[in-house]
């Protein structure tokens, strides 16, 4: 087993193995509280630019598939366990892990005591972190990791998000046959792809959607030529204020199309409204986080990603639709008068529980009036 340090900026170091890819990887580290997903969470694009670490501890035990992803491939910059399964049990599988994350080239480090980083993070915040497995030098590692970009400075979004239009009919995944093929003809929906994890699309898909997804940077023009009949802004990584191609996309025809936002749709769309966002403290990242829909009283577990909030005090002509019960914070708004709305959590799940599905259904109602 090689040997594999953690080093986190303020000084606090972790010595453990290495898996996956040999080398070295910078980024911000954050922990997910997801008993299952691994292969979701690495694929999200949302996750571009950070160090994950799983706070369950044994990982890897139902090996790797190529159904399970969120995108074409791993987002994370590298990933954080306490322990490595040696051996991996599912009939869908086809390698482990530890292959998959050799194959794209990412560095992983287990052994280490993650209840201890995990409480870290939770008491200083998010931070900046190195895993290498070629320079185990301690004040090195640190120095590097004091010296990368802070997560705001980076402009994530033009790594992830797609340079070409496409459509998307792949539905929901069946036992029998994989996943569906579906043909639709209305609504058309066009996605903003800041990042789009792909069960967004296939739940779009399901519910009865038309989906072409594009680029964010001339989206406005895409809206010309598509005319579609309502714009959905995905999830993406970074810092909401950078994304100003969303901003006035949603400036532009707020007054004309239904739009939707998820996660950095939602942050866009607060911000497009005179908002203000703010980072969290040490973001919200698993399948188990409790919202409360105040509309209906009714409580959803969600999954959730963001390191980012919006501001609910700057929001005006608005109604607050949604709060997180553990710190709350805004989690879904709608305009008063617009076909405006949209919310933090991620109502697709994958990983996590489907207890927000409807809200696909309700944006499709709404883009077919």
């Amino acid at each position: 087993m090689k040997r594999a340090i953690l080093a986190l900026e303020d000084g606090t170091y972790f010595v453990g193995y290495s898996f996956g890819a040999e080398g070295e990887t910078v980024g911000e580290v954050v922990f997910n509280t997801s008993i299952t997903g691994y292969q979701e969470i690495l694929t999200d694009p949302s996750y571009k630019g950070q160090i994950v670490v799983l706070t369950y501890t044994q990982i890897g035990n139902y090996g790797v598939n190529p159904e399970d992803v969120e995108s074409d491939r791993v987002q994370a910059n590298g990933l954080v366990i306490k322990e490595l399964s040696r051996t991996y049990s599912n009939w869908r599988a086809r390698k482990s892990l530890d292959e998959y994350l050799k194959e794209n080239g990412v560095v992983g480090i287990w052994g280490i005591d993650t209840r201890a980083l995990v409480k870290r993070i939770r008491e200083k915040g998010a931070i900046k972190g190195v895993i290498s497995t070629k320079d185990l030098d301690t004040k090195r590692l640190v120095h590097k990791a004091q010296n990368y970009a802070d997560i705001s400075e980076l402009d994530l979004v033009k790594e992830v998000a797609t340079k070409e239009i496409y459509h998307w009919k792949e539905g929901d995944w069946d036992l029998f046959r994989g996943y569906s093929n579906l043909e639709r003809e209305k609504p058309l929906v066009m996605v903003v792809d800041f990042g789009v994890k792909r069960n967004i699309l296939r739940r779009l898909v399901q519910e009865g959607a038309r989906v072409v997804v594009v680029p964010p940077e001339d989206a406005q023009r895409r809206v010309e030529e598509v005319k579609p009949d309502a714009i959905f802004l995905s999830n993406g990584p970074g810092d909401p204020q950078r994304v100003v191609e969303g901003i006035r996309l949603v400036r532009a025809y707020m007054e004309k199309i239904p739009i939707m936002g998820i996660c950095l749709g939602h942050q866009i769309i607060g911000l497009a409204l005179g908002g203000r966002t703010f980072k969290l403290k040490f973001g919200h990242h698993g399948g188990n986080h409790p919202v409360k829909d105040l509309r209906t009283g009714r409580i959803h577990i969600t999954a959730q990603n963001h390191n980012f909030a919006v501001d609910p005090d700057t929001l005006k002509e608005v109604q607050i639709t949604h709060i997180n019960l553990l710190d709350h914070t805004l989690e879904g708004f709608k305009h008063e008068s617009l076909p405006l709305y949209c919310v933090q959590f991620h109502p697709e799940a994958s990983p996590g529980p489907h207890d927000a599905f409807d809200l696909f259904r309700e944006f499709i109602k709404l883009s077919c009036t």
